[in-house]
């Protein structure tokens, strides 16, 4: 079952939304709904939420600074944002600096509501995937890096950052081989 949180100041919207989404999404999503931010956020430290849902103003906190907090709870928690105001400084804020998935705006359309919602549960079960995978990539190259000595760590950081710089090629008399020099300009030297 996955989780949304909604936060907004008005109780009356909250319940609608509530509603609206318990009649597309039945028992496949659990809604939970705050009125006060900081509270909220507190239930984000508690449980886990796939998405949640704020409104972009409300008093003490506004919706942007709440879904900044909300990120650093919960990076892959897909964050939506629910305007009653026309504010594109403020959408271009919230999808630029906070990564905000989508741009609602009060009023709704229930179903294109629902949509939008099933679009950020897509988005959430895709982030999880992604992160899971990305978990299971880091747990087989730490032991392997684990494994290497400092020196081969050293050496593979160096050739990451100039690739061959650590490749000697050794002369028959054990003599270390040098490339041909080349002239600022290019061609070889004379």
């Amino acid at each position: 079952m996955s989780r949304l949180l909604i936060v907004d100041d008005e109780l009356s919207v909250l319940s609608a939304l509530q509603r609206s989404l318990r009649r597309h999404f039945g028992t496949a999503l659990e809604v939970q709904v705050h009125s006060d931010p900081v509270r909220a956020l507190a239930l984000m430290r508690a449980q886990r939420f796939d998405l949640v849902l704020s409104d972009l103003r409300m008093p003490g906190m506004d919706g942007l600074a709440f879904l900044a907090r909300a990120a650093q709870l919960q990076p892959d928690c897909v964050r939506l944002v629910l305007s009653g105001t026309g504010d594109f400084a403020a959408a271009q804020a919230a999808i630029n600096e906070l990564g905000v998935f989508r741009f609602l705006s009060k009023p709704w359309l229930d179903d294109a509501l629902a949509e939008q919602i099933d679009a950020a549960l897509v988005r959430a079960l895709d982030q999880r995937r992604l992160r899971a995978a990305a978990q299971r990539a880091l747990a087989v190259a730490v032991p392997a890096a684990e494994a290497l000595s400092p020196q081969e760590r050293e050496r593979r950081r160096l050739e990451a950052l100039e690739p061959g710089i650590t490749e000697v090629r050794w002369g028959p008399a054990g003599e270390v081989l040098v490339s041909d020099l080349i002239d600022l300009d290019g061609a070889p030297p004379r």
